[in-house]
């Protein structure tokens, strides 16, 4: 299974934000309709690359001092008898 590391902006939310959606038993982010701005993307072929390139990541001073993160997100891999995939498949 391959893999997407992807280092992003927080973006900041307003106290008013977080009591309304806590109140209401709603989300305050909503990754899916609204993603974090994204600062930097790498791909990985294993588990324990992208874990090792995540590490890495974590390691800047912006994700140290808590204004970007890091994600690491599973990529499925296309049917094997996709007609695009590569090597011929």
């Amino acid at each position: 299974m391959r893999f997407l590391i992807v280092r992003t902006e927080i973006r900041a939310a307003a106290d008013t934000d977080i009591a309304a959606a806590w109140a209401g038993g709603g989300r305050l982010r909503d990754e899916t309709s609204a993603p974090e701005p994204r600062r930097q993307v790498v791909h990985a072929e294993d588990r324990d690359a992208a874990l090792l390139l995540a590490r890495a990541l974590s390691t800047v001073g912006a994700v140290r001092a808590g204004r970007h993160r890091v994600k690491v997100l599973p990529i499925s891999d296309r049917d094997p008898a996709h007609p695009y995939r590569p090597g011929g498949g």
